[in-house]
């Protein structure tokens, strides 16, 4: 049995470890794994690399490495085409810097194909934001803003006498949007102790623009505000019911015509399946894209095809689809998991059932606030402080044990502590 998994994220990955493990290791299965990048960083983690509290050189997983421990195949490549008669893949061609080839077209057999492209940011076709914003939809898009913040930092930091301010506007106040918004002051602080040292509070400007009544509306309501207050004593203006109406050179303009001026401008006001999904291979796809499934994750017009993460529009019993959270990818990588094993074996599918632990959002090391448990409780038990901190952290090391195992998980904590002695505490270059 050929399988075949296109996306490297949370789930692909986890994905394709197990059924390397499980399959592909006693020779039942051959297991590719494609991705247009070389490495994998946890998307939960890309305000860190745009921060530079995160390096992606240092920290990001080799699918190639990965890959040869876990037994099973990768191919760099963009998905182009799927021709479900003949059951294949169509992957671009690679091309260098230069624009030169270096992989031509390629074609890659399957008898089961799992999608997992998870998702890029939705800009509704606002004017001017795919020319002046920066999205985090990737490394490379957070280390573009890495590039600009620092060199934003050293033009404020030369300009002693203005008092001039590094103006930043980030649109989209759920997860993504809150928590780049603390980590600047605190990428604000390490550089002032790093060198810059005209650098301070009021040398930073954030601005922070929700079209909805309230930030992280994923929340309760208090702790929402809790996350309001925090980023208000940090000095980030909190801007909600704002409509941003068009991105222009100099900044923001509003729905009533006002400008938000800013240096530098990021769109993370929500999401969508790439662009070429829609109803690719014929393919039942929804109006952001995502492939229509079936309670088991087969996608709606093809058995053979699966579909998880981001980029799969799964209903829940109340006629919402479930929530693009890395949770979900998670637990659809492991319903996925189990129904391959099961045609493997000649057995029934089960039905995914998504289960919500809650969400958990970082403001930095100056807080951390969440509910945890909201599919087990009416409502859902709230938490803040050093317990939530933890339990942040402790998401992305589950993510780490789904993929390397437990021992190597501690091995890669121990190792993180340690290179701190060496490496500063933000990425300088």
């Amino acid at each position: 049995m050929k399988i075949v998994i296109v996306g490297g994220g949370a789930g692909g990955l986890e994905l394709a470890t197990k059924l390397g493990r499980k399959l592909a290791k006693p020779g039942r299965a051959t297991v590719t794994l494609v991705d247009k990048n070389a490495t994998h960083i946890w998307k939960p983690l890309l305000h860190e690399v745009a921060t530079g509290v995160l390096d992606s050189g240092m920290d990001a997983v080799s699918y190639r490495a990965h890959a040869r421990r876990h037994h099973f195949h990768f191919q760099q490549g963009a998905l182009c085409d799927i021709d479900r008669e003949a059951r294949d893949i169509t992957l671009a061609a690679i091309e260098d810097d230069r624009g030169r080839e270096v992989v031509g077209q390629r074609r890659l057999s399957y008898d089961y194909l799992v999608l997992a492209l998870g998702s890029v940011t939705n800009d509704f076709g606002t004017p001017g934001v795919a020319e002046h914003c920066i999205f985090l939809d990737a490394p490379r898009q957070a280390e573009r803003f890495h590039q600009h913040m620092l060199n934003g930092f050293i033009r404020v930091d030369a300009d002693r006498k203005h008092n001039t301010k590094l103006a930043i506007a980030i649109v989209g106040a759920g997860a993504t949007g809150v928590e780049l918004s603390a980590e600047l002051h605190n990428a604000a602080e390490w550089l002032s102790i790093y060198g810059l040292s005209n650098l301070n509070r009021d040398s930073l400007a954030v601005t922070l623009v929700e079209a909805g009544p309230r930030i992280l509306p994923a929340l309760p309501e208090r702790l929402s505000g809790k996350a309001h207050r925090e980023l208000t004593e940090l000095g980030v203006q909190v801007r909600v019911s704002t409509r941003v109406a068009a991105a222009e050179p100099g900044g923001l303009r509003t729905a009533e015509g006002e400008l938000i001026t800013a240096d530098l401008m990021v769109w993370a006001a929500g999401i969508k399946a790439p662009d070429f999904m829609k109803d690719i291979a014929g393919l039942e796809t929804n109006r952001i894209n995502q492939l229509v499934v079936k309670p088991t994750l087969q996608t709606s017009r093809d058995h053979r095809i699966f579909a998880l993460g981001d980029c799969a529009a799964c209903a829940l019993s109340d006629g919402k689809n479930v929530p693009p959270r890395a949770q979900s990818a998670h637990q659809m990588a492991d319903c996925v998991y189990d129904n391959l094993l099961a045609i493997s074996r000649s057995r029934p599918l089960r039905a995914f059932e998504y289960k919500d632990h809650g969400s958990l959002v970082s403001l930095s090391r100056f807080s951390t606030v969440g509910s945890l448990m909201g599919n087990l409780t009416r409502g859902s038990m709230m938490i803040e402080g050093r317990l939530a901190r933890i339990m942040y952290i402790s998401l992305y090391r589950m993510h780490q044990a789904a993929i390397h195992g437990w021992l190597r998980t501690l091995l890669l904590s121990i190792s993180e502590k340690v290179s701190r002695v060496f490496r500063p505490r933000l990425k300088l270059h």
